[in-house]
C-alpha cells in the first residue's frame, strides 16, 4: 500500500503504565494491565494482485502454552472521535462529485459497463456507474476482493494482508465513500502524531504531534518546530526556507518538479543530506517503496500539500478488520442491490476487437466470452500492458504506458508468543535500511486483537532485491532489523520473543513506480479507442499511487462513461444495424 503519508513520535516509557483516565485529551493511548486486576473492558470507537501468499514453518516456532503463575498482559487501548473532515472544501468537492451520480438523469436504456478487476478502482467504477442508473459487470481474476487491498484467512482463522492499509484525514473520496455506505464506524481514528524509530538509540522513538487547537499549515509547523530529535534547528530552518518555492508557487511549481528526483531536489534547495536521511527516507518508502534517490520530488510535495493545508490531513485511521469483509463487500452489496453484477474467478484472456479496433467483447480464461456497451480496465498498469492488443500499441496513449512499471512490495506477518511492550497504537516508521513501516496489529485493529500475543504487520521494502529471495531469508532479515526496534524484547536467535508463525505476501508489480518524469505518461480514464476506459491509481488523478488515486480515479472513470451516454448508445445502435445485416 502506498501510504501517502509520514509519521514521528517520543518515549514511550509510560507505556507500562495502568491506565486509569480515559480522557481523550489526556488518556495514553495504551497500556499494559494484568488480567487479575480490575480493568475497563478495551475500547474501540483494484486491480488485481500479481503476488502470492504463503505460509511456511519457522524453525524456531513455537505454539502457545500458558505458563502457571503468570499473569497474561492485556492491551487496553482508546480510538479517537473521527475529526471533523465533512465541512472541509476537498470533502465537499469529493460529496458533489459522488451526488452528481445519484441526480443525473435516469438513463433510458442503462449501459452494461464490463469492468475487469474488483480492487479500489474497480469497486468505485462499478458503484458511482450504478448510483447514475448503469449495471456494471465486474470481473475478478481471483477468488477475493480488493486487489491490492486483498486479504486472506489462514487455518487458524487469523488474516494476513497484500499490505499494511492507512486511511488519511487527506482522502476526501475514501471518506466520502465510508459515509455513503454508513460504515464510518469502521475506522479506528489514531491520535494526531507520526512516529519515527530512532536507529541510533535502539527501542526509542520520536514523534510529531499536531496540537488540535490550531489550524493548518500551523498544526503541522508546530509539530516539526517542537521536535528537536530528529533535526537541528539549522537544518528547520534550511528546509523551510527551501520548501519556500513550493509553498508560493502553488500547484504549477509542484508540478514542474516531476523531473528531479528528492535528493536531488533537497540538494538543488541547499538543504543538507542528513535531513533526507532522517525524515525522507522514511517518507518515499512510505509512499512509493524507493528510495529518495528514485522517486520523483513531486510525490513529496504533493504529501505534504495535503498534509500541512488540511487540518486533519494528516491524521490516521485503521480499518477495524479485514479489508475485503470490512470494506470491499459493502461495496459490492451496493452495487449487487441497484441491480449491477460482481463476478469473482473471471480472469480476462484476451481483449477481441471490431474491425474498426473497437472493443467487441472480453473473452475468459474459462472459455466464456461477455459484452457490454463500454468497457473498462481497472487492473494495475502492468496487467493491462500484457493484455493490450497488438494494434493499439501504437496509440501514443498506449505507448506511453512502457514508462510506468509497478514496484515490487513484501508484506509481512509475524505473530509472537507474548505481548511485545515496545510498541505502540499507531502507525511506526521503521526508518531501518529494510523496512518500511509497521505496526502491532494486535493493537491498533478490533478484529486482530489479542491481549496475549503481538501480531505485527511490516512492510518489507524497498523489495526489488528481495522479491526473488525465500521466505526464510526474508523472516531472517526481518528479525534482524526487529532486533534493533526491540532491543530488550528480540533476538535474532529468538532467545527472547519467539515466532509462533508468519505469512510473506510477495506483490513483484504493486503501484506503479513514481521515479522522475512519469507525470506525463499517466493516462486520462477516457482512452482514444471508443467504448474503452481506464481506472487505477496510475492514471491522472491529483492522489497519485493510493487508496484514494484508486478510488478518485473510479469516479471520474465512471463521470467519463456517464458523459459518453448518447455516443455509447449510439454505438451500440450501430452494431445491431450491422448485425442485423448478416
Amino acid at each position: 500500500m502506498a501510504l501517502c503519508g509520514c509519521v514521528s513520535a517520543a518515549n514511550l516509557s509510560w507505556q507500562n503504565t495502568v491506565i486509569e483516565n480515559h480522557s481523550l485529551k489526556t488518556a495514553p493511548r495504551c497500556g499494559f494491565l494484568k488480567v487479575s486486576e480490575k480493568t475497563n473492558a478495551l475500547a474501540f470507537g483494484g486491480s488485481e494482485s500479481m503476488g502470492h501468499s504463503l505460509k511456511i514453518n519457522y524453525p524456531h516456532a513455537v505454539g502457545l502454552r500458558p505458563r502457571k503463575g503468570v499473569y497474561p498482559l492485556q492491551v487496553v487501548c482508546m480510538d479517537f472521535p473521527r475529526p471533523e473532515l465533512d465541512n472541509t472544501v476537498n470533502f465537499l468537492e469529493a460529496a458533489y462529485l459522488s451526488s452528481s451520480f445519484r441526480t443525473s438523469p435516469r438513463p433510458t436504456k442503462p449501459l452494461t459497463v464490463v469492468i475487469a478487476g474488483a480492487g479500489l478502482a474497480g469497486l468505485s467504477t462499478a458503484k458511482y456507474l450504478a448510483d447514475a442508473g448503469h449495471k456494471p459487470v465486474l470481473l475478478e481474476a481471483r477468488d477475493v476482493l480488493g486487489g491490492k487491498v486483498a486479504a486472506w484467512k489462514d487455518d487458524d482463522g487469523d488474516w494476513y494482508e497484500t499490505g499494511l492499509h492507512i486511511f488519511f484525514g487527506a482522502y476526501p473520496n475514501v471518506q466520502n465513500i465510508f459515509g455513503e455506505l454508513g460504515i464510518n464506524d469502521r475506522l479506528q481514528w489514531k491520535e494526531h502524531s507520526m512516529i519515527f524509530a530512532m536507529p541510533k538509540k535502539p527501542g526509542e522513538f520520536s514523534r510529531f504531534d499536531f496540537p488540535e487547537v490550531l489550524p493548518a499549515p500551523l498544526n503541522g509547523i508546530f509539530a516539526i518546530l517542537r521536535n528537536n530529535e530528529m533535526l537541528s534547528w539549522p537544518e528547520k530552518v534550511t528546509f523551510a526556507i527551501g520548501l519556500l518555492p513550493a509553498m508560493l508557487g502553488g500547484q504549477s511549481y509542484v508540478e514542474a518538479q516531476d523531473g528531479l528526483t528528492v535528493e536531488q531536489w533537497m540538494r538543488k534547495q541547499g538543504i543538507p543530506d542528513r535531513v533526507t536521511d532522517e525524515v525522507f527516507i522514511a517518507m518515499s518508502k512510505a509512499l512509493n517503496f524507493i528510495n529518495p534517490k528514485e522517486l520523483s520530488m513531486q510525490c513529496i510535495l504533493i504529501a505534504l500539500n495535503r498534509f500541512l493545508q488540511e487540518k486533519h490531513g494528516s491524521k490516521m485511521a485503521f480499518l477495524d478488520g479485514n479489508p475485503p469483509e470490512r470494506l470491499c463487500q459493502p461495496i459490492v452489496d451496493h452495487i449487487q442491490s441497484l441491480g449491477g453484477e460482481v463476478r469473482l474467478n473471471s480472469r480476462i484472456q484476451n481483449i477481441e476487437l471490431n474491425s474498426d479496433g473497437t472493443v467487441k467483447r472480453f473473452l475468459l480464461n474459462n472459455g466464456n466470452v461477455i459484452e457490454g456497451d463500454a468497457y473498462v480496465f481497472a487492473t494495475p498498469v502492468d496487467i493491462l500492458k500484457l493484455l493490450l492488443p497488438e494494434n493499439w500499441k501504437e496509440i501514443p496513449y498506449f505507448q506511453r504506458l512502457e514508462k510506468l512499471v509497478g514496484v515490487p512490495v513484501i508484506n509481512v506477518h509475524i505473530w509472537f508468543d507474548r505481548k511485545l511492550k515496545n510498541t505502540y497504537d499507531h502507525l511506526l516508521f521503521s526508518r531501518s535500511q529494510l523496512l518500511s513501516v509497521y505496526a502491532d496489529m494486535s493493537v491498533t485493529c478490533k478484529e486482530y486483537y489479542n491481549p496475549n500475543e503481538s501480531m505485527l504487520e511490516l512492510v518489507f521494502a524497498p523489495a526489488e532485491e528481495w522479491i526473488s529471495r525465500s521466505d526464510a531469508d526474508i523472516i531472517d532479515a526481518t528479525m534482524k532489523e526487529l532486533a534493533k526496534l526491540f532491543p530488550d524484547e528480540i533476538s535474532t536467535d529468538q532467545s527472547k520473543a519467539k515466532i509462533v508463525k508468519y505469512h510473506v505476501v510477495k506483490t513483484p508489480r504493486s503501484v506503479y513506480k513514481n521515479v522522475p518524469n512519469c507525470e506525463p505518461c499517466r493516462p486520462l480514464q477516457r482512452s482514444p479507442v471508443e467504448g474503452f476506459y481506464l481506472a487505477g491509481d496510475y492514471t491522472k488523478q491529483k492522489y497519485l499511487a493510493s487508496m484514494e488515486g484508486a478510488v478518485l480515479s473510479g469516479k471520474l472513470c465512471a463521470q467519463a462513461i456517464v458523459q459518453d451516454y448518447e455516443l455509447l448508445v449510439a454505438r451500440g445502435q450501430r452494431r445491431l444495424a450491422q448485425a442485423s445485416l448478416f
